[in-house]
């Protein structure tokens, strides 16, 4: 198996873990306060986005992170709009086929961001119904940030409490997607 087949194994796994049975806005709202909190307290220079159905229910820039970075946040988005996979699983099949968004799909990569950071969120019984993004690391460190995030609080909401404490982001854990 070639390291594009383990990534992508990896993240359909993820993608089968990562499924709640509904989400709202709280649920956004905590997800967005978990993920800038560990960016807080990481310095990291990230946007954060949470949307569903097209509407954007948590957005935050912290310090060092720039317009270009919602630019991306919108192009990744796209990218789970259009494929109900992360970004970050396009991307890595992407270059297993060694061809851009637009050579594989006919999609402007001007519109479209075939890069990790995007991750779908997908409802029992409904299917990908938004995604929570964030800009401003290297996509595998914005994709397994936000992973770490949905993980926390799909544990949080299993044991009835709040979202379980951030445990670091993924540059403070030295471990990518």
């Amino acid at each position: 198996m070639t390291e594009h087949e383990t990534t992508m194994a990896r993240l359909a796994a993820e993608f089968d873990e990562l499924q709640f049975d509904g989400f709202g806005f709280d649920d956004a709202w905590k997800i967005g306060q978990d993920l800038a909190a560990a960016g807080r307290r990481d310095n990291l220079p990230i946007a954060i986005d949470v949307s569903l159905n097209g509407q954007i229910l948590f957005h935050a820039g912290l310090p060092g992170s720039s317009p270009d970075n919602d630019q991306w946040i919108a192009r990744k988005n796209r990218v789970v709009a259009r494929f109900h996979k992360s970004s970050y699983f396009i991307a890595t099949l992407l270059k297993q086929k060694e061809k851009t968004i637009e050579e594989a799909y006919g999609l402007p990569r001007a519109d479209y961001a075939a890069s990790g950071g995007a991750v779908p969120i997908r409802v029992r019984g409904v299917g990908v119904v938004g995604a929570v993004t964030v800009s401003g690391l290297r996509d595998f460190e914005d994709h397994a940030m936000v992973a770490e995030a949905l993980r926390r609080h799909l544990a949080g909401r299993a044991s009835g409490g709040a979202v379980a404490e951030s445990a670091g982001g993924p540059a403070a854990q030295g471990r990518g997607a």
